[in-house]
């Protein structure tokens, strides 16, 4: 599916500064080609439009870092916005979809494995530096009865998949494991339950009588699994 056009910066901005901008906007449009000008820019402002979290303004062409930076410094000179509420333009962003495989779900600390882990295993990894999430990662189980775990995780990314490009198929250590990164499609939103292991309802909702283990699926908890199994 095509994703927004590129021809346009998005300031996030607040509500109040949202407002300031909107109050002139034929004002801050004219201001705004008169320094992209100043410049030598072939970029043009086209109209500003509210969007949510801040205002887009509408171009002619793809602006580079030079036009954002610019509309950046004039945004900030607007009587009324303070230099810390005008964030950074940037061009649209859409979501990447990405897997980590090859991690076992209960870890050899007998606790399973967490969101939490994955998140801060990333934040140690040059690989993932320049990479912004757009939520936490999910840690899903393989199967019912695997011992390993899927974690599906959404990156911010540019409209070509810029950034997924350098992540698909890496691979890097978490622990005494070697993970790997592999694309996917939209993150399946069926849920699994956590009592007795089986995809299509929650735990909230689960009507079996009793717990399984998520080793053998049999009828006892996890921690019962070395003396049941």
């Amino acid at each position: 599916m095509k994703g927004p056009s590129r021809k346009q910066a998005i300031v996030p901005t607040s509500d109040n500064i949202k407002d300031t901008i909107m109050g002139e906007a034929n004002a801050h449009i004219f201001q705004t080609n008169m320094l992209l000008k100043s410049i030598k820019s072939t970029t043009r402002a086209k109209f500003i439009h509210p969007c949510p979290g801040g205002v887009s303004i509408n171009t002619n062409s793809v602006p580079n870092t030079s036009d954002l930076n610019t509309i950046k410094r004039y945004l900030k000179s607007i009587n009324g916005t303070g230099n810390d509420e005008v964030l950074a333009p940037r061009l649209p962003q859409s979501k990447s979809y990405l897997k980590i495989t090859g991690i076992p779900y209960i870890q050899p600390n007998s606790n399973k494995l967490t969101s939490d882990d994955i998140t801060t295993t990333m934040k140690q990894l040059e690989l993932f530096e320049p990479m912004n999430l757009t939520a936490k990662p999910r840690v899903i189980k393989a199967s019912p009865k695997s011992d390993m775990t899927i974690i599906w995780f959404n990156i911010w990314d540019s409209q070509n998949g810029s950034k997924a490009k350098l992540l698909i198929n890496h691979s890097f250590n978490f622990g005494r494991y070697i993970a790997t990164i592999r694309a996917t499609n939209m993150n399946p939103g069926v849920p699994q339950c956590h009592n007795c292991w089986k995809w299509g309802h929650s735990t909230f909702s689960c009507h079996a009588h009793g717990s399984k283990c998520q080793k053998c699926n049999s009828p006892h908890k996890l921690e019962h699994h070395r003396d049941l199994a």
